[in-house]
C-alpha cells in the first residue's frame, strides 16, 4: 500500500485536519524544497552528503548528487507532488550513466559545489572515516523524494529492493501550514534504512594511496604542481599558505611545529583544529594520483606507518616552490 501522512492539529481540545501543499502556499520545488534541503540534508538521510546540484548526465539534470558515508554515490531525485512511476525509469537512467564516473569527475563536480575536492569534502563531514579504505562509487543508490507515492512505484521499489537487492528508497514529505502560520516538513521512508544500506556491497573505484615520489620532468612537474594549487580547495590552499613557506623557511619542519605555524598565521583558532587540517594534508600528499607533491615534498613515519611527519622540501626543488609560490600570490 501507498504511503499517505496525515496531519492535525489541535484547536481548542479537538482534532483540526491540516490539508496542505506547496503549490497552494507558493512553495516552488527549486526555490523553497531543494534550498530546504541544503540547509539540513540530513532529512535525506544522516549518512548521506550532497556533493553537486543539477549535475548534468547524458539524460539531462538530476537534481541532487550525494555521496554516502560507504562510498556509495546517491542519486537524489524531487518532485514537489507525488512520486509516479516515471521517476523510478528516469532515476535509473541516471544511475547508468553515473556508474562509469571516476573519482576524478565526482571530485569535479563536488569542487564546483563545494569549493573542495571529494576527498576533503568526505574526511570533513563523515567522523571516523579513513578515506584511504574507502571504496568510492561501488554502487548506487536511489532516493526518490515526493510528497505522495503511486502504489505501482510502491511496489516496485519494494519488489527491486527485496528480490534483486537493488539499493533504492522513497522518501515521502508532508508539508504543513498550521493556522498560526507555522511550516512545518516530516517525512517517512518506503523501506527502512538500514535495509537499503545492506544493498550496497560491491567494489569498484577506490582511492588508491602511495608514499613513492613522481619523477617528472621539471616543466610537466610545474604544469601538475600549478594545476593542482590553482583549484584552490581547502587543503591545496593551507599547503600553499602554511606548509610550504613553512619549509622554504626551515630546513625540516615536524607536525606539532607545523601546528604552531597554522594558528600563528591564522589558518586555524588552535591546535587541535591546525592537527585536523593536517590529516587532511597528509591525506592529500598520500594519494598515489598526486605523486607530483611527493616529488617536492618528503615525509617520514617516525612513529608509525600511520601519521606523517618531519615534512621538508626535497633537495633540488627549493627554487621550484619559491616560483611557484609566488605566481600563485601574484595570480591571486
Amino acid at each position: 500500500m501507498a504511503t499517505e501522512i496525515k496531519t492535525w492539529e489541535i484547536i481548542d481540545g479537538k482534532l483540526n485536519s491540516i490539508d496542505t501543499t506547496l503549490a497552494e502556499n507558493n512553495r516552488k520545488e527549486t526555490e523553497h524544497l531543494e534550498n530546504w534541503i541544503k540547509t539540513k540534508p540530513e532529512i535525506l538521510g544522516t549518512d548521506i552528503l550532497i556533493i553537486g546540484e543539477q549535475v548534468y548526465t547524458k539524460s539531462g539534470p538530476l537534481d541532487f548528487l550525494a555521496v554516502d558515508n560507504n562510498g556509495n554515490i546517491v542519486i537524489v531525485e524531487l518532485k514537489r507532488d507525488k512520486l509516479a512511476r516515471v521517476v523510478l525509469a528516469q532515476a535509473i537512467d541516471y544511475a547508468s550513466d553515473l556508474s562509469t564516473w571516476d573519482i576524478d569527475k565526482l571530485s569535479e563536480i563536488c569542487m564546483s559545489y563545494t569549493g573542495n575536492s571529494l576527498e576533503d569534502h568526505i574526511s570533513a563531514n563523515f567522523e571516523d572515516i579513513q578515506i584511504d579504505d574507502l571504496t568510492i562509487n561501488q554502487t548506487q543508490r536511489l532516493l526518490l523524494v515526493g510528497f505522495s507515492i503511486e502504489e505501482p512505484l510502491n511496489r516496485m521499489i519494494e519488489w527491486l529492493s527485496s528480490n534483486f537487492d537493488m539499493s533504492i528508497n522513497a522518501i515521502v514529505l508532508n508539508y504543513v501550514k498550521t493556522s498560526s502560520g507555522t511550516e512545518l516538513l516530516s517525512r517517512t521512508v518506503t523501506i527502512p534504512e538500514e535495509v537499503a544500506k545492506e544493498k550496497t556491497s560491491k567494489k569498484k573505484f577506490k582511492i588508491e594511496m602511495s608514499d613513492e615520489p613522481g619523477n617528472y620532468e621539471t616543466e610537466k612537474l610545474y604544469e601538475l604542481l600549478k594545476g593542482y594549487f590553482i583549484r584552490a580547495n581547502y587543503s591545496s590552499n593551507r599547503m600553499k599558505n602554511v606548509l610550504l613557506p613553512a619549509l622554504l623557511t626551515k630546513k625540516q619542519i615536524t607536525r606539532d611545529q607545523l601546528k604552531k605555524e597554522f594558528v600563528k598565521t591564522g589558518e586555524a583558532p588552535d591546535e587541535s583544529q591546525a592537527g585536523y587540517f593536517i590529516a587532511l594534508i597528509s591525506n592529500q600528499l598520500g594519494q598515489a594520483k598526486k605523486d607530483y607533491l611527493r616529488q617536492i615534498i618528503f615525509y617520514e613515519y617516525p612513529d608509525n606507518h600511520w601519521t606523517k611527519d618531519n615534512f621538508k622540501i626535497r633537495e633540488g626543488y627549493t627554487e621550484l616552490v619559491e616560483k611557484l609560490i609566488k605566481e600563485l600570490n601574484a595570480s591571486a
